[in-house]
């Protein structure tokens, strides 16, 4: 069985850092893609960040330059260094994995979310 694990959301201060990690876990063949979306209450849930398997990253308008998504393959993580935080950056955190290969198939999976609040 695959399980996406968050981990590292937390409160801060704006203008702050966080790390978060998610591993992904189970007897996996192969992962695509990898991202981070987040939601906040009232909203639709977004995208923030992707990464191909290769290593590309793709980023929402509103956190580039701030947000850096990077990806360990050997340990099927995938890490979301957010840097100059702010209060708008509160939400739930949640990342998805892509194509995940295991012998019963393939399919996209989540995590179960982590809560970023930014606030002073």
């Amino acid at each position: 069985q695959v399980q996406l694990v968050e981990s590292g959301g937390g409160s801060v201060q704006p203008g702050g850092s966080l790390r978060l990690s998610c591993a992904t876990s189970g007897n996996i063949f192969g992962i695509g893609a990898m991202g981070w979306y987040r939601q906040a209450p009232g909203k639709q849930r977004e995208l923030v960040a992707v990464i191909t398997s290769g290593g590309t990253p793709t980023y929402a308008d509103s956190v580039k330059g701030r947000f850096t998504i990077s990806r360990d393959n050997a340990k099927n993580t995938v890490y979301l260094q957010m840097n100059s935080l702010k209060p708008e950056d509160t939400a739930v955190y949640y990342c998805k994995a892509v194509r995940v290969a295991t012998i019963t198939g393939i399919r996209d999976y989540w995590g179960q979310g982590t809560q970023v609040t930014v606030s002073s």
